[in-house]
């Protein structure tokens, strides 16, 4: 079944109201670690590859609403909320068990979307060069046996999910799959590529159809950015 424009507007809207979060009352301005980043581009400066309402909604609402959400649950804790983001993914321990898994949620969904924005451009697409595809190549095979490894594993994702490229704590690449917004760097992996494969991140463009999605994401990935990300992951 096709879909119209209007009714796939009811579908994000529903999408948006799972996303309903209390009111923030923070005085002057968010926390350091928890503001919306800018988007490094305009909204439509990924057509055809992703739509610019997408864009705007994905950005402006849901990745907004992990940053209040998480807001929320932290700032009874100064320490906490004035972690970084990362640090606190690396070691849950420290959050009270009753909100560890809504920090799982919103800090890695804040996490894991602001290396999506940073990874993709208007200008993306081929395939990296240099260091990054050398260690792909010797990793896997080939760049194209990467991609369809990562484009595999982001299309059977069972529900919502992202894949992404990781360096294990032993220096060497991995694709791994992650459900709902776990972040890899939970399980001491740090993430250089990610692909968003919740509905909201194509749902408006692709309805159903995932594959298609992940075929045209690749068109604007930011291979500058995402070496850039792997020589400091590989450096650590």
């Amino acid at each position: 079944m096709t879909l119209n424009r209007r009714e796939l507007l009811k579908v994000v809207g529903a999408s948006l109201a799972s996303l309903a979060v209390p009111s923030l009352n923070w005085a002057a301005q968010s926390p350091k670690y928890y503001t919306l980043p800018p988007l490094p581009y305009d909204y439509d400066a990924l057509e055809p590859s992703i739509d610019k309402l997408t864009m705007q909604i994905h950005h402006d609402k849901h990745h907004q609403a992990y940053i209040t959400n998480a807001i929320n649950l932290l700032k009874s804790d100064a320490k906490l909320l004035e972690m970084p983001p990362e640090k606190l993914l690396m070691d849950l321990s420290v959050v009270p068990e009753k909100d560890r898994q809504g920090v799982i949620n919103n800090v890695g969904g804040h996490v894991n979307h602001t290396l999506f924005w940073e990874i993709m451009g208007p200008k993306g697409g081929g395939e990296p060069t240099g260091a990054l595809a050398k260690a792909i190549d010797s990793r896997f095979g080939s760049f194209d046996k990467f991609q369809k490894e990562m484009s595999t594993k982001a299309a059977t994702q069972f529900g919502s999910g992202w894949a992404f490229l990781v360096v294990t704590n032993k220096g060497e690449l991995e694709v791994v799959q992650s459900k709902n917004q776990d972040s890899p760097i939970m399980n001491g992996q740090k993430p250089i590529l990610g692909i968003d494969v919740w509905e909201h991140a194509y749902y408006l463009k692709y309805q159903n159809l995932r594959p298609k999605y992940i075929e045209a994401w690749w068109k604007v990935v930011n291979w500058k950015a995402v070496s850039e990300k792997a020589a400091t992951a590989m450096k650590g």
